[in-house]
C-alpha cells in the first residue's frame, strides 16, 4: 500500500505531446485542426496540463473562503429549487405558488409586471397560506416595489414573525429597463430614487435583496459569457456609485445587490461562468474597500437560457435544460429557475411542462446528489483554465465599459448593444452553417412536423412594439432558431404543401448513400418532403422514377469522379425540376455548370441561406 502506482511509466512532457501530435497531423495546421475558438474570443486547446494552472492566483483557497471562486458554501452545495409564477390573477396564482412548494420547489418568483399596480392587500393575499419563513419569496415588479414591503411587513406583523427569518428578493432593476426597453419606467432619476428608498427599507430585511442585476438578458440576445460577467459587473458597479452618492455606505448597497444569469449549453464554460462571477464580484468589492465577507452575501440566481430553445422537436428542450441545470448547480449558483420546455411558444404552459422542469432540478438533487459536494469542479485543469479565462477577458471589457463613461452612458452610445451584435452574428452564422447543432432543428429534423396550429406566435417570436421616447436602442432577445423556424413555417404556410424532393442516388454505393443522408437532413430543414431511394442501376432508371414522383427538386447523390458522366444527362432529362448536386467536386463543376447545373449542397454550404434562395425559386412566400 505505501508503493507509489505506475512508477514504471516514465513523464511525459509537453514538449514531447507536442511533437507527437505534429507528427499525426502529417503537416496540418495545429491551430485550425485542434484548437477551437469560442463566441467568448477563448481558444480551447485540445488538452490541459497542470502546469497550465501556473499563474492562477485563488487555487490555494477552499470553498467558503475569499474570493469563493470555489462557491460560498464550505460543507455542501444545496441551491433552491425556484419557480416563476406570473400573477395574473390573484388568488390562482397563490394556489400555484402553494401546489409548488408542496411538491418540492423551495423558492417562488411572483413576476407582477403585466399589471400596472397591486395593492398591498393583493400582495397579502398572494402570500396567502404560505409560510414565508420556510421558503424564499421574490417579486419582480419594477413601479410599485415599496407597496410589496409594506405588505410583507404587514403580513408578517399579523403572524408574529420575525423578519430575520424571511429570505427573498424585490428584484428592482432600472438598468434592466433602459437595456430592454430603451428608457426607465419612471424616468431616470425617479428610479433610482426608488431604489435608494429600498435600499433604505431593506435595512428590517436582513435576508432580503433589493437590487437585481439581470444579465441573462445579454445571453437571450445572442451575447457570450464573457459579456454577460463584464456587462453584470459594470451594471453593479454603477448601482454602487449612484446609491453611495445617495447617502448609502458601500457594504449596504452590496448586501442589497443579486444578480440573475442565464445557462446556456457549453456546459464547462457555463461552471466557469458561475466561478468566474464570484471572484470578479469579490476583486470588485476589495477595489471599493468593502469587507471581505460581504463578497461571500452575493446571490446568485441562475435561469435556463432562452437562446437555444426551439418549437419545433421542443422535447429536446428539456434535455438542454437538464445539461444547463447541471452547470449552473455545478458552477455554484444559490437558487435556479428550469423554464418550461414550452415557455417559448406559449403564453400559458401547462401542468405538466411546469412538473417536468421541477422535478429536472429535484432529480439532480434528491438522485444524483449534486447538493452534497462543495465545488466538484475544483481541480479540473480545463475549467479552472476556463475560469481564469473568463475572469480576465471580462475584466477587460469591464474596464473598457468603464471607459466609455459605465454602463448607462456605454448603453445610451451604443457601445453595448455592439458588442452584443457582434457576437449574436456569429453565433448566427454558426448556426446557419451547421457549425452549432440545434438537433430537430438545422440537424436531425422530422420533415413531416406540423407546429402551426399548436403555437402562438407572439410568444415564439417576441413580437413587440417598441416603446415611446427612447434613451437607447434596447436589446431584442431572441432564439437562434427563429429563422430555421420561419423558414420551415413558410413552407407548412404554402398554398401548395411541402415540396418534393427526389434523391437521385447511383453508383459508387458509399458516396451515394452518404450523400443522400446529407441531403435528406438538409432539405428537411425547411420542411420538404423528401423522396428517399435505395439506389438505382442505371442514371436513366433515376430519371424515369423522378418524373413520376413530380418532384421539384431533384437531387443527385453519387460520388466525385461520376458526376461528369451522370449530371449533364439528368439535366438535360429534367429541364422542368430544379437540378442539385450533393457534393463539392472542385475539378468538374465548370463543366456540370455547363451542363445547365448551378446548385451544389456540401459541409461548407450555409444551409440557411441556401433553403431561402430555394424556397425564392418556387414561390414560397
Amino acid at each position: 500500500m505505501g508503493k507509489k502506482l505506475f512508477t514504471e511509466f516514465p513523464p511525459v512532457s509537453t514538449r514531447e505531446w507536442e511533437e507527437l501530435i505534429k507528427l499525426d497531423l502529417k503537416g496540418a495546421d495545429y491551430e485550425k485542426k485542434l484548437v477551437w475558438q469560442t463566441p467568448e474570443g477563448i481558444p480551447l486547446r485540445p488538452y490541459y496540463r497542470e502546469e497550465d494552472l501556473k499563474d492562477i492566483d485563488y487555487l490555494d483557497t477552499l470553498p467558503g473562503e475569499f474570493p469563493y471562486v470555489r462557491g460560498k458554501k464550505k460543507t455542501s452545495n444545496d441551491w433552491l429549487v425556484r419557480q416563476e409564477i406570473v400573477v395574473d390573477d390573484i388568488d390562482e396564482a397563490n394556489l400555484k405558488a402553494i401546489d409548488a412548494l408542496m411538491k418540492g420547489a423551495g423558492s417562488i418568483g411572483f413576476v407582477l409586471d403585466d399589471k400596472p399596480s397591486f395593492t398591498a392587500a393583493e400582495i397579502i393575499r398572494l402570500l396567502k397560506d404560505i409560510c414565508m419563513s420556510s421558503a424564499e419569496i421574490n417579486f419582480s415588479c419594477s413601479r410599485f416595489s415599496m407597496k410589496i414591503f409594506e405588505a410583507i411587513d404587514q403580513e408578517n406583523n399579523t403572524r408574529g414573525g420575525a423578519l430575520s427569518k424571511l429570505h427573498g428578493s424585490i428584484e428592482y432593476d432600472p438598468f434592466g429597463e433602459l437595456v430592454t426597453t430603451g428608457n426607465f419606467a419612471a424616468g431616470e432619476q425617479r428610479s433610482f430614487e426608488i431604489a435608494s428608498e429600498l435600499t433604505g427599507n431593506g435595512k428590517k430585511f436582513p435576508n432580503f435583496t433589493v437590487i437585481n442585476v439581470n444579465a441573462a438578458i445579454f445571453n437571450n440576445s445572442g451575447g457570450s459569457a464573457v459579456h454577460e460577467l463584464a456587462f453584470a459587473l459594470s451594471s453593479a458597479a454603477e448601482y454602487l456609485e449612484r446609491l453611495t452618492g445617495m447617502g448609502h455606505t458601500a457594504e449596504e448597497v452590496a448586501e442589497n445587490i443579486r444578480i440573475t444569469f442565464a445557462t446556456g449549453s457549453n456546459y464547462f464554460m457555463e461552471i466557469a461562468k458561475f466561478r468566474a462571477a464570484r471572484y470578479l464580484w469579490s476583486k470588485m468589492l476589495e477595489a471599493w474597500e468593502i469587507n471581505p465577507e460581504v463578497a461571500g452575501k452575493l446571490v446568485i440566481h441562475a435561469v435556463t437560457s432562452r437562446w437555444n430553445k426551439t418549437i419545433y422537436d421542443p422535447y429536446v428542450n428539456m434535455l438542454r435544460s437538464t445539461t444547463e441545470s447541471m452547470a449552473a448547480i455545478l458552477g455554484g449558483a444559490d437558487s435556479l429557475t428550469v423554464e418550461p420546455f414550452d415557455k417559448h411558444f406559449r403564453k400559458q404552459t401547462g401542468v405538466f411542462s411546469e412538473r417536468i422542469a421541477r422535478n429536472t432540478q429535484l432529480v439532480l438533487k434528491e438522485e444524483a446528489y449534486f447538493d452534497k459536494v462543495a465545488d466538484p469542479a475544483a481541480g479540473s485543469w480545463y475549467i479552472e483554465s476556463l475560469t481564469s479565462s473568463l475572469i480576465d477577458e471580462a475584466w477587460k471589457l469591464f474596464l473598457e465599459t468603464t471607459g466609455e463613461g459605465g454602463f448607462s452612458e456605454a448603453f445610451k452610445k451604443g457601445f453595448i448593444q455592439n458588442k452584443i451584435e457582434e457576437t449574436a452574428n456569429k453565433r448566427n452564422g454558426f448556426l446557419a452553417g451547421r457549425r452549432d447543432i440545434l438537433l430537430g432543428t438545422n440537424q436531425y429534423p422530422n420533415p413531416s412536423e406540423k407546429i402551426l396550429k399548436n403555437i402562438d406566435t407572439e410568444a415564439a417570436f417576441n413580437e413587440t412594439v417598441p416603446a415611446d421616447n427612447q434613451l437607447a436602442t434596447p436589446l431584442k432577445p431572441y432564439r437562434g432558431a427563429q429563422p430555421f423556424e420561419e423558414l420551415r413555417l413558410k413552407t407548412e404556410k404554402h398554398p401548395s404543401g411541402a415540396p418534393k424532393v427526389f434523391l437521385l442516388t447511383y453508383g459508387n454505393v458509399t458516396m451515394s448513400k452518404a450523400r443522400a443522408g446529407f441531403s435528406s437532413g438538409f432539405f428537411a430543414c425547411a420542411g420538404f418532403e423528401i423522396i428517399d431511394n435505395p439506389g438505382f442501376r442505371s442514371p436513366a432508371e433515376g430519371v424515369t422514377a423522378a418524373l413520376e414522383s413530380k418532384a421539384e427538386i431533384v437531387v443527385i447523390c453519387s460520388s466525385d469522379e461520376e458526376y461528369p458522366m451522370i449530371v449533364p444527362f439528368v439535366a438535360n432529362e429534367l429541364k422542368n425540376a430544379i437540378v442539385v448536386v450533393a457534393g463539392n467536386p472542385k475539378e468538374s463543376i465548370a463543366q456540370l455548370q455547363e451542363a445547365g447545373v448551378n446548385h451544389f449542397i456540401h459541409l461548407r454550404s450555409n444551409v440557411l441561406e441556401t433553403l431561402k434562395q430555394f424556397q425564392t425559386e418556387m414561390g414560397i412566400k
